[in-house]
Formats: structure tokens, C-alpha cells, sequence
């Protein structure tokens, strides 16, 4: 009997190795650290996937958008909601079907938006920004005005 239990831990503590063996590791990406690439559609930004891929659909994607001082997305809407965290910099958000600077609140780090799917919006970096991105893919970019 005591050897069937002591068989029976082995197994199971075997078993519970390996399921935690084949789990992956944390992504770890800093905005110093990150691969960053050009987004054409929005001039001088860059952009550095975290996890996931923002094209595929169902899955969930993070990515860092960079932006210098002054530089502008002009007004757009998604086709899922879209979770904005300011990590460093100033920016300026605001709801519209064009870019009112008037109309745009300013937003520091630490700030976290969530714009629903179909919100006509608009992005201005005060000073230069990175915000980091999340949602559930495809992360599509529609713009109001074209």
C-alpha cells in the first residue's frame, strides 16, 4: 500500500512537472527594449508588438505606439474596443469625426483609456509619447475622413 502511494506521488508530481514545464515564459518588452517599427498611416509613430499579433482575429494583442511631439492620428474608429494606457509623455485624446484640438483633454502617464468598438476618435502627442495598446483582434484602423 505504501509503495502504490509513493508510486501514485511520483506519477502525479512527474506528471505536474512536465504541464509546468511546457507552460511559456512571461513576455517582458520596455519601451527601451522593444522592436520598433514605422506606422505609415500615422506620420513619424512607430509601433512595438508586446504579445499576440493585432491581425488575427479573436486574440488578444498589446503593442506600444510611439509618437513624437505635435504628431497627430487624425480622427478614426475601430472595429473592436481599444484599451489606451499612457506609459510616458503627454497626450491628447478627444471624441469627434475630425481633429479639434479644442476638443481634446490632455492625459499623463499612468492614464488608462478604453475606447468602445465604433467611437470616432482622434490622438495628438503634446510631447513625445509612447501609450501602450491593448484589445482583442483584428485591430483595424478606419478613418472617418478619408
Amino acid at each position: 500500500m505504501l509503495r502504490s502511494r509513493v508510486f501514485l506521488t511520483a506519477v502525479t508530481f512527474a506528471a505536474l512537472t512536465a504541464i509546468g514545464g511546457a507552460a511559456t515564459m512571461p513576455t517582458i518588452v520596455t519601451p527601451d527594449n522593444a522592436t520598433w517599427q514605422p506606422v505609415p498611416q500615422f506620420k513619424g509613430w512607430q509601433m512595438a508588438v508586446i504579445t499576440g499579433n493585432p491581425e488575427k482575429a479573436g486574440g488578444y494583442y498589446a503593442y506600444f505606439l510611439k509618437a513624437p511631439a505635435g504628431g497627430k492620428a487624425a480622427a478614426h474608429f475601430h472595429g473592436n474596443t481599444e484599451t489606451v494606457v499612457v506609459i510616458s509623455g503627454t497626450a491628447m485624446f478627444g471624441v469627434g469625426d475630425t481633429l479639434d484640438e479644442s476638443k481634446a483633454k490632455e492625459f499623463g502617464p499612468g492614464t488608462v483609456v478604453s475606447i468602445p468598438a465604433g467611437i470616432h476618435h482622434f490622438a495628438i502627442a503634446k510631447t513625445p509619447m509612447v501609450l501602450e495598446i491593448s484589445g482583442i483582434g483584428p485591430d483595424t484602423t478606419t478613418y472617418v475622413h478619408k
